[in-house]
């Protein structure tokens, strides 16, 4: 089995320095739901790790959060697409909390999931956070510059990953089997 994480704002959906909030802000960024939908066709399953502070700082519900997804959810299947899983951390910056991201409690909880490894997941996304809580555990980590990947990119110093301009190009790259770690 093949298991792609993917971070959800910067890498699926347009991001906000103001949150997502809603499901009239969550807009996809162009290809990234035919990407996914590319990817279910080849075997792979796709994920979601996302950390969503917005549920600590009162900016948004769980019931708001939902609908956020089940919008996503929608449009995805109007392009022969799906999500095989959502995981999310509702905590803040500020909880200590194992499952945020760059902590990597929320990678745990989908391989756990799939009964996958570590080194069998890929993971996919635009912020630092998202590369140390994929490296922290070894898995596979890339770097998207769609979200705040152009000044992540910036920010890695020592740290080599394969970088891609969007969530296509990371798809057609795996398709075609020419991104290998």
């Amino acid at each position: 089995m093949k298991l792609l994480v993917l971070d959800r704002d910067g890498v699926i959906n347009e991001d906000a320095d103001e949150f997502i909030k809603t499901p009239d802000e969550w807009q996809p960024i162009p290809g990234s739901l035919e990407a996914i939908a590319l990817l279910n066709r080849s075997g792979y399953r796709v994920v979601i790790a996302t950390n969503q502070s917005g549920l600590a700082r009162g900016l948004l519900d769980l019931q708001t959060l939902h609908e956020i997804h089940r919008k996503m959810h929608h449009q995805l299947e109007k392009v022969g697409g799906h999500i095989d899983g959502i995981f999310f951390c509702p905590h803040g910056p500020n909880d200590n909390c194992p499952c945020r991201k760059p902590k990597p409690g929320l990678l745990v909880q989908a391989g756990e999931r799939f009964f996958l490894s570590p080194s069998d997941m890929l993971v996919v996304g635009d912020s630092l956070r998202d590369l140390e809580a994929a490296q922290s555990i070894g898995a596979n980590a890339i770097l998207v510059l769609t979200g705040k990947g152009g000044s992540t990119r910036e920010l890695l110093g020592e740290r080599t990953v394969p970088i891609y301009r969007n969530l296509s190009e990371v798809a057609k790259s795996l398709i075609n089997k020419s991104l290998v770690f």
